[in-house]
């Protein structure tokens, strides 16, 4: 029987951007590891690549961050932000590049990624969002229309993988 794990990273009623789920094929292409987001509102991890094995985790939280660590088929190995590592099928991971806020501390979205900018937001941890432009220790974060610079020591999902 499945379970639902109660932790930050799977379970969470944050209302995020729907995007479409890439194709097996596009993913296929990349060198493992490499970063990907849940695509749909309910995802199970498997704790091997086929319906066959059984379901080890049910995540409820869209644009989740997730490394891609090893491809199987249409199946790939992942690693969520708490280390739990299973398989899900690819049509629920998009290349969208997300973000979870981590630590125990406010986060600020600044207007610059620069520490002395205005503060414009403030996220708690357990936020995701959309993450481009990581640079110089900041990463432009956007969560439900909201935009700022946020430190990439408070969030994951930006690190090389």
């Amino acid at each position: 029987m499945a379970h639902q794990h109660n932790s930050i990273a799977r379970c969470g009623a944050l209302a995020l951007v729907l995007f479409g789920a890439a194709s097996a094929a596009g993913q296929a292409q990349q060198k493992t590891p490499y970063w990907a987001s849940i695509s749909k509102p309910e995802a199970r991890m498997r704790t091997g690549p086929s319906t066959e094995f059984p379901v080890t985790w049910v995540y409820k939280r869209e644009n989740l961050p997730v490394k891609v660590v090893a491809v199987h088929s249409v199946w790939r190995k992942v690693q969520d932000p708490d280390g739990e590592q299973g398989w899900l099928h690819v049509r629920l991971l998009s290349p969208k590049r997300a973000a979870i806020v981590i630590g125990k501390e406010i986060g600020a979205l600044r207007d610059a990624p620069a520490a002395n900018a205005h503060i414009s937001w403030r996220v708690e941890p357990g936020v995701v969002g959309l993450i481009e432009e990581c640079e110089k220790g900041y990463c432009r974060f956007e969560t439900e229309g909201r935009y700022g610079y946020i430190e990439t020591a408070r969030i994951w999902g930006d690190e090389a993988p």
